[in-house]
């Protein structure tokens, strides 16, 4: 453990020896020297320890830590554990850090204490075959910047690339990961905005995020569509729904549809349904009557779940709700 370092960096590995040399690479280049990576092999089964030692042999501040197949929550676990520094900064071994993401995020939360955690811009690589989705997230995610746009935003999307995440570390090691039936990192981020903590994006895209058919996020049940949903549930449910059982819906296409039986598995059923559907207005769907959103402006501001895909949309909506005195965060919350 390097006693002297300003940032640990967390980096899980398993089966990369593809991907992990241009990422340590990437780390070794850092501008920010005093760093201290706990690198974690978990249980690789191709070359990827080896590369790990002969890095830590030729540069100190990498600390190699080889474990039995858990999977990444475990390895996760095990890495924070080593983890020293005031800071900790999440990496993933298909990645390549910019050169200078570790000194700019530390210098982000340094000039802003009241910060718990910080992300950054990032690239999606390589771009041929990139899909339009992918393209989309990211023009998203780089749209977020300080600390409220990922508030109001953070159901979403998942609004931190988690290999971008720069956390103070007494904060991780007070919230730490869970193993869960979804994402680890998405759970994480939900669960530090539910505590109050404040999570703000740097203006600078600072990763190179990798997108291939092989990664862990497109492979590993925890992250399929369904199971991000189950997670917006579960922290809406515990969270702006707490206190009733019964919220406004707008919006009942696809994202609409599978939010409203994901929230009824806890037990949280719509009163109304807002839509502007002419075939939909005046019907009742499961129970809730569908009415148009003029009919709100007789209401009184409540729980309403805007549930609408596309950014577009979805400001016009918040416009509409701010002019009847409706609050983002405190009566209304968009979760696409």
């Amino acid at each position: 453990m390097q006693r002297d370092a300003k940032v640990s960096i967390l980096l899980p590995v398993h089966n990369a020896v593809s991907t992990l040399p241009v990422c340590l690479r990437s780390l070794a280049r850092q501008t920010e020297t005093a760093w201290h990576c706990v690198a974690v092999d978990d249980g690789s089964t191709d070359a990827s320890l080896d590369l790990l030692r002969a890095a830590a042999a030729q540069d100190p501040r990498f600390e190699v830590v080889a474990t039995p197949h858990g999977g990444l929550v475990a390895a996760l676990r095990t890495g924070l554990a080593r983890c020293g520094a005031p800071l900790v900064a999440r990496m993933d071994a298909d990645d390549v850090m910019h050169r200078h993401r570790l000194e700019a995020q530390r210098e982000m939360l340094d000039a802003a204490p009241q910060l718990a955690a910080a992300g950054a811009r990032v690239r999606i690589f390589p771009r041929a075959g990139l899909r339009d989705g992918r393209r989309a997230y990211e023009t998203w995610l780089n749209a977020l910047g300080d600390s409220e746009s990922v508030r109001r935003d953070a159901f979403v999307e998942c609004p931190v690339a988690h290999p971008t995440l720069m956390i103070r570390r007494n904060v991780i090691e007070s919230f730490g990961y869970r193993e869960t039936a979804w994402a680890e990192d998405y759970d994480l981020v939900l669960r530090l905005l539910a505590a109050g903590e404040e999570i703000a994006i740097h203006p600078r895209r600072l990763l190179g995020w990798r997108d291939s058919p092989g990664r862990l996020s497109r492979t590993a049940p925890e992250y399929r569509p369904d199971r991000f949903t189950d997670c917006k549930a579960a922290h809406l449910a515990s969270g702006f729904l707490e206190a009733t059982s019964r919220y406004l819906l707008w919006g009942y296409g696809d994202t609409g549809r599978t939010l409203r039986r994901a929230l009824a598995r806890h037990d949280r059923t719509p009163s109304h349904i807002v839509e502007l559907h002419p075939r939909r207005l005046g019907q009742r769907i499961h129970g809730a009557p569908v009415i148009h959103p003029d009919e709100l402006r007789k209401m009184r501001p409540g729980r309403l779940v805007v549930s609408v895909a596309g950014a577009k949309a979805r400001g016009l909506i918040r416009g509409e709700l701010a002019t009847l005195g409706w609050v983002d965060g405190r009566d209304f919350i968009c979760a696409a």
